[in-house]
């Protein structure tokens, strides 16, 4: 073992140790002799509810209140960055392809079959592709953001963590439900209900709605037209049958449509030499001169099946996921006319613009395929066990379009290419309860993938380039511990392996396909989990290592608008999260969390394209080829610092009556956009802020509110184009509305 490891390690025990003292310590503080209390949370890491300071994996569960609280604005679920520890969720797509990064491990491919080191699965189904993990957020019970490699209950693409939906499910034999309505700056709109209806002793069924709206807000200086607005339904039956406690049925269908403006790209925000916004930036206005749309329909459906017999439970979990259109276009310079390398008689800008680019990107049809069979105990022993089948399949028609803008639009350049992905997994687990205080866990899983990556159609200047084809077999899993100091005292130890599939780079004019490795990441975790106070505070706390073999990096951007994939020998992460709620008295709720993610790419000889000469400031040494070195580089999009404060207050009016009072802040460090680092690309820190003032009553069946998002209107570049000038893209602006609430 190196001293660096040793160091880190002894670090690691210092930090869970002084976390532990002081968990300790509270505890000890006792009873206060209030009756009130938190609520009890749950997680399903191990597909089965549990509370959460039981379960040896460092996780965050958002209630159904912060939920609504933050998505007044008609968000979408890039609102969800910053509100857990480690959490960050950005797009260059607007409202559709969100990239999740947790412990700063994502990936910022754009592409149309970029696969993702963090795993959305919603009501117990994986959606692997990008464009899927988009769905909207509403009627849940919960959000689960499970931290670390997820390898044996997840399986595949699962190495950084699992960000889980669970909707909230029809109950048997009663007439329920709600209805909400919001209205608020740019004619910001949500309107979400849900209907719970009994259909006999045996039956019952949920339907559950969401409409959201914005107008179009801003304006191009250039062409007069109207942007960045949307209308974004979605829909959701669910039916269940339970005829007795032996067996269930639950079935699932959901459909979401689309229609707005695609993202809206902005030339040259950023200020030479600095990451700052230009002098006069506005962000009501825009310069460009091209076409920009942006559609976008799913559906899909599942049937999840559960069985007992005895001391055994069987699940059959089945599910599928289609896109019958995807559609979005835009003008990639984000600026107006022809620029300085075609025709420098003519006006261009803002400032200095090459060429213009305008491209497209669509999904001619999507279908997935997922089917689990798994079988638990439920012994009342200390020893219990899960195993089963896993089988993944789909197939991805991705279009790409390149358009002429200044030749009035047209359609200079057209490809048509297919990925399909096979991927079948054996899985098991146990769990022993070896002494009243001592718990051990352990998984096992077995997973092979078979991808394949052809050339349909190829209208282009340039001879078609040549598919792929590769498999590969990998074992993943994981070991814990954890131990009961006390009642209300949980400290635990976790190894995890976990790992991500062999990824094709879909080839564009000049550029190949290209073919990423499997990447492998070993994590070790410490961390402790406590009920402070008689259960009137609650801490967890963790200390994490992470070390990633062959690391699929995507080089985005850099002399083309094109991906490449690379593997780097090795990256590695360590950090240390916070999770602290706190009843501080019967009507006043706090909580508090946060982060700290250290990352660094370990290959001394890797280098990539950057940005061209005139667009930015590199600051990494580069090679004779004008490459840069990007060893010692922390990974895209990997914010350092992640917190979260929130605070609720009621104060009653009368027996059933309530004034409230709600507002979360949250913050995220800069960021870098690109694998090198420059001046200019990196991410200013970003703190956002949201406020709620309501009053509830007839016992909370009513409510009404106001509420603003982003209270202070802090706008910054979330990300940037780089091969043409300064482009970027910005965060959402302050909204500031109403919103009514009735629950029957």
């Amino acid at each position: 073992m190196s001293a660096t490891t040793l160091l880190r390690a002894s670090t690691l025990a210092v930090a869970i140790n002084a976390a532990f003292v002081a968990g300790a310590f509270a505890q000890q503080a006792g009873s206060t002799g209030s009756v009130a209390q938190l609520d009890s949370v749950q997680v399903t890491a191990d597909r089965k509810a549990e509370d959460a300071k039981n379960v040896p994996v460092s996780a965050t569960v958002l209630r159904p209140e912060f939920l609504d609280a933050i998505s007044t604005s008609a968000s979408d679920v890039r609102v969800l960055a910053g509100k857990t520890p480690s959490l960050n969720v950005e797009s260059s797509n607007g409202r559709v392809f969100p990239r999740f990064y947790i412990r700063g491990y994502g990936n910022t491919d754009f592409t149309t079959y970029a696969s993702q080191p963090v795993s959305l699965v919603y009501d117990d189904i994986v959606y692997e592709n990008a464009f899927l993990k988009g769905f909207p957020m509403f009627d849940l019970k919960s959000v689960e953001v499970l931290r670390g490699p997820q390898g044996t209950q997840f399986g595949r693409n699962t190495p950084a963590g699992v960000v889980k939906f669970n909707s909230a499910k029809p109950v048997l034999g009663s007439t329920e439900g709600y209805a909400s309505v919001s209205y608020g700056t740019h004619a910001t709109s949500s309107v979400e209900g849900a209907l719970n209806l009994p259909l006999g002793t045996d039956w019952a069924a949920r339907i559950s709605l969401l409409q959201q709206h914005r107008d179009d807000w801003v304006t191009s200086q250039v062409t007069g037209q109207k942007l960045e607005g949307y209308d974004d339904a979605a829909l959701r039956l669910q039916l269940l049958f339970q005829p007795g406690d032996d067996f269930s049925a639950l079935f699932n269908a959901h459909a979401r449509k689309l229609n707005g403006t695609a993202r809206l790209f902005r030339a040259n925000i950023f200020s030479a030499g600095s990451n700052q916004l230009a002098d006069g930036f506005d962000e009501n206005k825009a310069y460009i001169d091209g076409h920009n749309a942006q559609e976008l329909s799913t559906y899909g459906g599942s049937a999840n099946l559960t069985f007992t017999s005895g001391d055994v439970s069987f699940h059959s979990i089945t599910g599928y996921e289609g896109i019958s259109k995807y559609y979005s276009r835009g003008d990639i310079d984000g600026g107006y006319g022809a620029g300085a390398f075609v025709d420098p008689s003519q006006p261009y800008g803002p400032g200095f613009i090459p060429f213009s680019v305008e491209t497209a990107g669509g999904i001619k049809s999507l279908d997935q395929f997922t089917q689990e069979f798994r079988a638990q105990s439920n012994y009342a022993g200390p020893l219990n066990w899960q195993g089963g089948l896993y089988y993944f399949y789909d197939n991805v028609q991705g279009e790409a379009y390149d358009y002429d803008t200044i030749g009035g639009g047209a359609l200079t350049g057209y490809d048509l290419t297919r990925q399909k992905t096979s991927s079948w997994a054996a899985f098991a687990s146990l769990n022993y309860q070896a002494t009243d205080a001592l718990n051990l866990r352990g998984g096992i899983r077995y997973t092979h993938d078979h991808k394949t990556f052809d050339i349909l159609q190829w209208d282009r200047d340039s001879a078609p380039p040549i598919g792929g084809d590769t498999s590969g077999s990998k074992v993943t899993g994981d070991v814990s511990a954890t131990y009961a100091l006390s009642e209300a005292v949980n400290l635990y130890a976790r190894a995890a392996r976990g790992y991500r599939g062999a990824s094709f780079g879909p080839p564009s004019t000049g550029v190949p396909v290209t073919v990423a490795r499997p990447e492998v990441v070993d994590s070790y975790e410490l961390g402790v989990k406590a009920d402070l106070w008689d259960r009137r505070g609650r801490l967890a706390f963790d200390v994490y290592s992470m070390d990633i073999k062959d690391q699929q990096l995507t080089a985005v951007g850099g002399t083309s608008n094109a991906v490449q994939l690379m593997n780097a020998k090795k990256s590695e992460a360590y950090g240390a999260e916070l999770d602290f709620d706190l009843l501080l008295t019967e009507n006043l709720r706090f909580g508090f969390n946060g982060s700290y993610n250290h990352t660094e790419i370990k290959d001394p000889g890797l280098a990539t394209s950057t940005c061209s000469a005139w667009v930015c400031t590199v600051t990494d040494p580069v090679n004779a080829a004008g490459q840069a070195y990007i060893d010692g580089n922390p990974l895209p999009q990997a914010a350092k610092w992640i917190g979260n404060v929130n605070l609720r207050y009621g104060v009653p009016m009368g027996d059933s009556s309530e004034l409230f009072f709600y507002t979360d802040w949250s913050y995220r460090s800069e960021v870098n956009f690109f694998l090198y680092q420059s001046k200019e690309f990196v991410g200013q820190p970003l703190f956002e802020g949201g406020l709620k003032i309501g009053y509830s009553w007839n016992a909370g069946q009513y409510e009404a509110s106001v509420f603003c998002r982003n209270c202070t209107n802090q706008i910054r570049a979330t990300g940037g184009i780089d091969f043409d000038n300064l482009t970027g893209f910005i965060n959402d602006p302050r909204i500031i509305g109403a919103s009514f609430r009735a629950n029957f």
